[in-house]
Order: C-alpha cells, then sequence, then structure tokens
C-alpha cells in the first residue's frame, strides 16, 4: 500500500509548529520554499511569521532565568524514584532517576 503524499494547498495556513521552524531555519530546502512562498502571498502568516522572529529575538535577548532557592528546595523533596521499580518487591520500593528531578534543573536556573 502506497501512502499519497499530501499536497500543500497554497490557501491553507501554515502550522504554528511550521512558522517556529521555519523562522527557527529548521525546515528542509523544499518545505522552507514553499513555506517562504506561501509567506509572500500570505498576510496572516506573514504576521505569524513576524511574531515568531519578534519572539525569538526577544528570548535571545532576555535576562537568564532565576527562581527562588525556596523552590528549588521544594523540587529537591521530590521523590526522585518511581513506585513500580522492576526487582525490587518491597512495598514502595523506588527505582532511581540518577539524581532526581530537581538535579537535573540545578545547571538551568541560577539561586537567587
Amino acid at each position: 500500500m502506497t501512502r499519497e503524499r499530501r499536497q500543500f494547498n497554497p490557501t491553507e495556513h501554515l502550522a504554528s509548529e511550521a512558522v517556529a521552524a521555519y523562522v527557527d531555519g529548521e525546515l528542509r530546502m523544499n518545505a522552507y520554499l514553499r513555506a517562504a512562498h506561501h509567506v509572500s502571498q500570505c498576510p496572516d502568516c506573514a504576521a505569524e511569521v513576524d511574531a515568531q522572529q519578534q519572539a525569538r529575538i526577544a528570548l535571545r535577548s532576555s535576562e537568564q532565568v532565576t527562581m527562588p532557592s525556596s523552590l528549588m528546595g521544594l523540587l529537591h523533596q521530590i521523590p526522585d524514584r518511581h513506585p513500580c521499580a522492576p526487582g525490587d518487591s518491597r512495598p514502595g520500593a523506588l527505582p532511581s532517576f540518577r539524581g532526581g528531578i530537581a538535579s537535573g534543573l540545578s545547571g538551568r536556573f541560577r539561586r537567587r
């Protein structure tokens, strides 16, 4: 059974994921060219692309995200094990998730 490739209808609008991929330069060349052609003829999609570009610029120029140390303390209290550990028959036994949830976040945020 062969699947028929869905052709892009020029009257359709770009999906938000396609707009983001277009702005971020993540589309393959054929998809990029089709999107660029559509954006050149569709004011709604052109506005979406412009808004996505502005959001991208704002995020790239923003300060580092901070969080209160009290939140990090609360995150460290979250169990770092799952209640259904294979091979551990103790009631409530929990397998490790390599340092817990908070340890994976600590490098991404700066404490206040």
